[in-house]
């Protein structure tokens, strides 16, 4: 049995943390946030009267994607509308769980 373990580390062997808010009141679209970094983890989360909705992504998952727990608590991979890692923070895709319009989501983001 073969293993391939990658270790990710930033230059300074320190953990960079931003959290945020953030509430749309106009068009749901794509959103990026600067973080002054690039991420290895990042969570979106909209906690709402409707019900509670998270996406996650991990360092090493594909541009747009994300583990995906919807309002019932069922978790899926998603590869189209999630988050996409930039050198600078991230983008939030228009995955219509989370991204929602007049609906205040959560961020965290490590790096």
């Amino acid at each position: 049995m073969a293993q391939t373990l990658t270790q990710v580390k930033n230059s300074a062997s320190v953990v960079q943390l931003a959290v945020g808010r953030y509430l749309d009141t106009g068009t749901v679209a794509a959103i990026d946030f600067t973080t002054g970094f690039k991420p290895l983890w990042v969570r979106v989360a909209n906690l709402n009267a409707s019900g509670d909705a998270m996406l996650e992504w991990y360092h090493g998952m594909a541009a747009a994607s994300a583990i995906l727990v919807g309002i019932d608590g069922a978790r899926s991979l998603i590869t189209t509308l999630g988050i996409t890692q930039l050198s600078y923070g991230f983008t939030l895709g228009l995955q219509t769980d989370v991204n929602v319009t007049s609906e205040q989501c959560s961020w965290m983001a490590i790096g």
